[in-house]
C-alpha cells in the first residue's frame, strides 16, 4: 500500500473500505510479481537476481504494513465495542 491515495491522491468520495481493498489488491500484485521473479530465479531464467531481491523485500515490507494496519483497525474496533452506550 503506497500512501493514502496512490497515484492520484484521495478524493472526498473514496471510502475507507475502497482504500483497504485497493491496498489489498496492490499487495496481491506485489506478491505475485515477487513469486514469478522467484520462479525465474530458481529456474535460471532471471538475468539480474537483484530484481528478485528487491521484489521480495518490497513484498515483505508491504505485507508487514498491511498486517500492522489490520492490527490497528482491530484494536480500534475493540475499543469502540467497549464504549458504553
Amino acid at each position: 500500500m503506497s500512501g493514502a491515495g496512490g497515484a492520484g491522491g484521495v478524493s472526498g468520495t473514496q471510502s475507507f473500505s475502497d482504500l483497504v481493498l485497493d491496498g489489498i489488491d496492490q499487495l496481491e500484485g506485489i506478491q505475485d510479481k515477487a513469486s514469478s521473479l522467484g520462479v525465474q530465479a530458481a529456474t535460471g531464467q532471471l538475468d539480474n537476481i537483484h530484481d528478485y531481491t528487491l521484489a521480495a523485500s518490497q513484498a515483505q515490507v508491504t505485507t508487514q504494513l498491511t498486517v500492522a494496519v489490520r492490527n490497528k483497525a482491530m484494536e480500534a474496533f475493540t475499543e469502540i465495542m467497549r464504549m458504553p452506550i
